[in-house]
């Protein structure tokens, strides 16, 4: 390529204006680089997933909701910026715990801890929580647990929606659990063990074992990508949030190999692909495995997510004000309900 077509796009200096919206310092960040013109850009993949018919995915992970990140969810359900959720059960649990009353606290990152689990207080870097009101919440599910059908296995969206539909009864608060119920926006949570919802169900000590179909899961996922015309995702870190997403494109391909891969896709890290995880691993690595299609438009962000995605949501909501107004948006629990996953059939 010829120099005179690389250097094509001076980058423009940032101005400072006391009058400037969210959204309008994130555009003129378009014009400059590294994370600020990164920043921007996830702003504008996401405006085009609004505008078009595109389901998309979102998946959280870290303590987002005990560094205060739990609005701006339930902002996004209630607004239907995202049509489905999966969490790591941290973050639901830390959800409801806060839709009930209660809080988490800051905290001294450099505190005794060993005093502190002596006075009962969990700490999160620099979040505190009780101790003994995470103990009622434990119980809380379990109880909730014991209301339930023993004798069949749930699906954690199953699960989650009952609880957000039992919690939105005695909330206090509007949650991600209980805005999610109320949408109906489902909410998938494939690591749910590892969490306190995890061993609030595993303390029960009456009345039969509670069983999740966690593989049912994974076919309902690839099912709704099927059955979408388009996908997007939007990731907060990685983990298993991430990676579940990822692999409906992988199950869907079993049943229809022509699945492409999702066509939009953001991600918000603080980790370096190097190492081989998959938090680090780029929207290019996902494409050897068919779980980005090849030609998405795709942005990530290195930077810590409890800076990105206020400013990133913030600058969607007025930047795209009447795109989300008019936006179709994909009713996911009509879209299961009227497809069977014994009615798919692996493609020859």
């Amino acid at each position: 390529m010829k120099r005179s077509k690389l250097l094509n796009h001076p980058t423009i200096p940032f101005e400072i204006k006391e009058d400037l919206t969210v959204a309008d310092a994130l555009t003129a960040m378009s014009h400059t680089g590294f994370q600020a013109r990164n920043l921007a850009t996830a702003v504008d993949v996401w405006g085009s997933m609004l505008k078009g018919r595109v389901t998309i995915f979102f998946g959280l992970a870290g303590a987002m909701v005990p560094a205060g990140m739990r609005n701006v969810i339930t902002y996004l359900i209630q607004n239907r910026l995202i049509d489905c959720l999966v969490s790591t059960g941290a973050n639901l649990f830390h959800d409801v715990h806060e839709s009930l009353g209660r809080f988490h606290y800051q905290g001294n990152p450099h505190m005794d801890d060993s005093r502190l689990q002596k006075e009962g207080v969990d700490r999160i870097f620099d979040v505190f929580a009780s101790e003994p009101e995470f103990r009622s919440l434990d119980e809380y599910v379990a109880h909730f647990a014991d209301t339930l059908d023993l004798d069949r296995p749930y699906t954690t969206r199953e699960f989650l929606y009952l609880l957000g539909q039992r919690v939105s009864k005695e909330a206090e608060s509007e949650g991600i659990v209980t805005a999610a119920y109320k949408a109906g926006i489902p909410i998938y949570c494939p690591a749910i063990g590892d969490s306190s919802i995890g061993i609030g169900l595993a303390a029960r000590t009456t009345g039969k074992q509670f069983l999740f179909d966690i593989v049912a899961d994974v076919q309902e996922t690839a099912l709704l990508s099927l059955k979408s015309k388009e996908t997007g995702v939007i990731y907060l870190g990685g983990g298993t949030p991430k990676n579940f997403i990822q692999q409906m494109e992988v199950t869907a391909s079993f049943w229809d190999p022509n699945a492409s891969g999702h066509e939009y896709a953001i991600q918000v890290t603080a980790d370096a692909p190097h190492w081989g995880g998959l938090s680090g691993c780029t929207f290019d690595e996902a494409k050897s495995w068919g779980k980005i299609k090849e030609d998405a438009k795709m942005a990530t962000v290195y930077c810590d997510s409890t800076i990105a995605l206020p400013l990133i949501v913030t600058a969607v909501a007025q930047k795209y004000k009447e795109t989300i107004r008019k936006r179709v948006r994909p009713n996911l629990f009509e879209m299961l309900a009227k497809n069977k996953i014994a009615g798919l059939k692996k493609s020859s």
